[in-house]
């Protein structure tokens, strides 16, 4: 589809911030909002820059790192909960999700993304940094043995608390978000690598093979060696 098109739908979408990068992690394509969020008069203010160069102190260097991660390890972000910068001096929490682009020989060229505002009637100081630090970390250790007791006690809060927040965030409790994050990673490495299903299993945290089939199948529809036949068709 054409970048241009695309950057047309998403000036029409208020609360989504939408980009494409080129190699070196600099905005080639963005829409209205991610103009306005940085507080800057036109789109040609942020082409040719990276998130570092318009976004003060670490505002500016996460986002400008998670890409240099996604183009290098050419590995997708889906839905990182994380602050952003909006003007004139006030972070906002979004979810944010990166995919790297491929040429023909599947050569990472750049990636495409979306940033999505949390809706949610509190403030932002409701939800603790300590939640994203939480899930960034599932995100990275999905397959070492998780609850949500222990995401709630890397978040520094409740239990019950945590539920509600990943509740309103996510609309899912933590038990799913912890599925869906090992299910979502074991997608890709059925899709990206020859690894065995049940390498795969493991690998995402699942070490009872029936189980992990059973899981992948009521989220797909398909069983993991099917899923992995039908994306190499």
């Amino acid at each position: 589809m054409d970048a241009r098109l695309l950057e047309q739908l998403f000036d029409s979408v208020p609360d989504i911030a939408f980009f494409i990068k080129d190699a070196s992690g600099c905005y080639q394509v963005v829409n209205h909002t991610l103009v306005e969020r940085n507080g800057l008069a036109s789109k040609q203010d942020l082409i040719g820059k990276r998130p570092r160069d318009v976004c003060p102190g670490e505002l500016g260097v996460v986002p400008s790192e998670q890409d240099a991660q996604v183009l290098r390890s050419g590995q997708p972000i889906l839905d990182r909960l994380e602050l952003h910068w909006r003007r004139p001096n006030r972070p906002c929490w979004c979810l944010t999700t990166k995919l790297p682009i491929r040429d023909a020989n599947s050569r990472v060229i750049g990636l495409i993304g979306i940033s999505r505002d949390v809706r949610a009637p509190d403030p932002v100081d409701d939800i603790p940094v300590g939640v994203s630090r939480a899930l960034a970390w599932l995100e990275a250790n999905f397959g070492n043995t998780v609850s949500p007791a222990s995401l709630a006690k890397r978040a520094g809060i409740s239990a019950p608390r945590f539920a509600r927040l990943v509740q309103r965030i996510f609309s899912l409790t933590p038990t799913q978000l912890i599925t869906k994050t090992r299910l979502a990673a074991a997608s890709r490495l059925l899709r990206e690598t020859d690894r065995t299903v049940a390498d795969v299993a493991v690998e995402c945290g699942y070490y009872d093979h029936s189980a992990f089939t059973r899981a992948f199948r009521q989220a797909t529809g398909v069983t993991p060696k099917n899923y992995r036949t039908s994306q190499s068709a």
